[in-house]
């Protein structure tokens, strides 16, 4: 089993040292390394910047922004039975990214935003016969916008957590099929967390092998 993990956040930047991002520590995806490598996976992990060292054992791709997390993950997705989205990837980033430093005018500073690549959807794209599994951090209607995520994304699963799992040990999550149903909840430090997940993974990924 070879399996692909997004971690930690990604960063846009406004110009050459002020960036978007967000509070991300990347303990969760980190734990769901550590936890795979422990049942004999091969494990793939691309992360964002945090203050963390890649678990022993794994392939580790670094990235920074968005679209570097997306072509990384694009092409270690080919080589891989299934992915873990547990990254929080930036939403959306500055149109134009601004040469040297902005200076203090005294005067209100207007910054026009787009979109960025939404990894876990373009994987969801290219999944074919593999197994997807997202994470949805969501503050209000979190099963409802977390079930939109898991469809418009094209997961077999998606694991629901809070803002409160944001740089915390610990963690608490309900892990939905795209059917809606519950098929688990866990609760604990993010290293049981995400050793109940990958055991549920490993004796549960037949059933959403090759959706689409």
């Amino acid at each position: 089993m070879r399996v692909l993990v997004t971690a930690g956040p990604t960063r846009e930047y406004l110009d050459e040292v002020r960036y978007l991002s967000n509070a991300s520590s990347g303990k969760m995806g980190y734990a769901i390394v550590s936890a795979g490598l422990k049942l004999g996976w091969e494990m793939v992990l691309v992360s964002g910047p945090v203050d963390l060292p890649p678990p022993p054992g794994c392939e580790f791709h670094p990235v920074v922004t968005t679209r570097e997390m997306r072509d990384a993950s694009v092409e270690a997705f080919d080589q891989c039975d299934g992915v873990i989205a547990a990254a929080a990837v930036c939403d959306y980033r500055p149109i134009v990214r601004v040469a040297g430093k902005l200076s203090k005018t005294g005067n209100p500073v207007t910054i026009e935003m787009i979109e960025t690549d939404d990894v876990l959807a373009e994987l969801g794209t290219r999944k074919q016969n593999r197994w997807v599994v997202g994470f949805a951090l969501e503050a209000q209607n979190p099963r409802e916008n977390a079930l939109q995520k898991l469809r418009r994304k094209n997961c077999d699963w998606i694991v629901l957590n809070s803002p409160a799992a944001i740089g915390a040990d610990s963690n608490q999550v309900e892990l939905i099929a795209a059917d809606e149903t519950t098929q688990a909840t866990w609760a604990g430090s993010k290293s049981e967390v995400a050793d109940s997940l990958v055991h549920w993974i490993a004796e549960n990924r037949e059933r959403g092998h090759g959706q689409s």
